[in-house]
């Protein structure tokens, strides 16, 4: 739960930066139905993990917006996955519905792998959708699977980004880590990708396909926080790496599902000493570049 000790350790910390907002590129608000079944996930992650996994925000969805606008976030998205078939449709309807009410929200959709996907896909664009979430480790499709191939080919043309949970944490899946992406690069090098927790915890493999494909961004989400560092520690001898990416890099929290206060997070980046031109970008200034057009169109929807 929010406590006005949490807002004023975020408040403070964008003060420091001389940041009047935040953009979040990675948070979650998707149908009731569904988000209890990501909960029930989480709650369960002492058996899957060893370890528990709270919720510091089992918030209903009014109150978590109130949040994000609390700790002064000015855009954020809603992360929402299908984890099986005849799904993606239907979330990509009621995302395209929460965008319309919630003028803060880039406007998210999905996909899955299955036949007519790259039609539904095209859809949700054509309507105003700004940026995709991929999870190939709750979905447990391939990348590479040629019923994906004109999906990937249409969000390279738009130019419209893919926030790709893709790397293997925090529990390995059929498809996950950096090579079968690698093989979406491979033929699409324009793709817009946003690698999300930093690819953990294969974080060099993927700073590597950053420095092979200028498209390739990676966000921030959970790594470098306490509770990742217990398991999936970020390698020191990469470190230096983040600034040569410094501009590719996003701020991502994975609000609300995150056992601790949104402010560790921030910390966890300042915690990294690359400067605060390097925390001013990340945490606003590569997604403002990266989303100019949605955020654009969402302050003519506010105004």
């Amino acid at each position: 739960m929010t406590t006005v000790a949490e807002e004023t350790r975020v408040a403070g910390f964008r003060r420091e930066l001389g940041l009047a907002s935040l953009i979040d590129v990675h948070t979650h608000f998707m149908p009731g139905r569904v988000l209890d079944k990501v909960w029930a996930y989480f709650d369960a992650a002492g058996p899957l993990l060893g370890r528990p996994w709270p919720i510091t925000y089992r918030l209903d969805e009014d109150e978590r917006v109130a949040t994000l606008r609390r700790f002064g976030v000015s855009a954020f998205t809603s992360m929402l996955y299908p984890h099986k078939p005849e799904m993606a449709a239907w979330l990509n309807a009621w995302a395209r519905e929460f965008a319309d009410r919630t003028p803060d929200c880039l406007h998210t959709a999905t996909f899955f792998a299955e036949a007519g996907a790259a039609k539904y896909v095209r859809e949700a664009i054509d309507a105003g959708a700004v940026v995709f979430k991929a999870h190939v480790q709750v979905g447990g499709w391939d990348p590479t699977d040629p019923l994906l191939e004109d999906v990937w080919g249409t969000l390279a043309d738009a130019g419209v980004p893919v926030v790709a949970h893709c790397g293997s944490g925090p529990v390995p899946g059929a498809h996950t880590g950096p090579e079968p992406i690698a093989r979406v690069l491979a033929r699409h090098p324009r793709l817009r990708l946003i690698v999300a927790h930093m690819g953990m915890p294969e974080y060099g493999a993927f700073l590597d396909l950053a420095d092979r494909y200028p498209g390739v961004h990676l966000d921030t989400t959970m790594a470098f926080t306490d509770f990742v560092e217990e398991f999936t520690p970020f390698p020191p001898a990469d470190r230096s790496r983040l600034r040569d990416v410094g501009d590719r890099i996003l701020w991502g929290s994975d609000f609300p599902n995150i056992p601790y206060g949104y402010a560790h997070g921030l910390d966890a980046l300042a915690g990294l000493d690359l400067g605060d031109d390097w925390l001013r970008a990340v945490c606003h200034d590569n997604a403002a570049r990266l989303f100019a057009a949605g955020l654009s169109g969402r302050a003519h929807r506010r105004s």
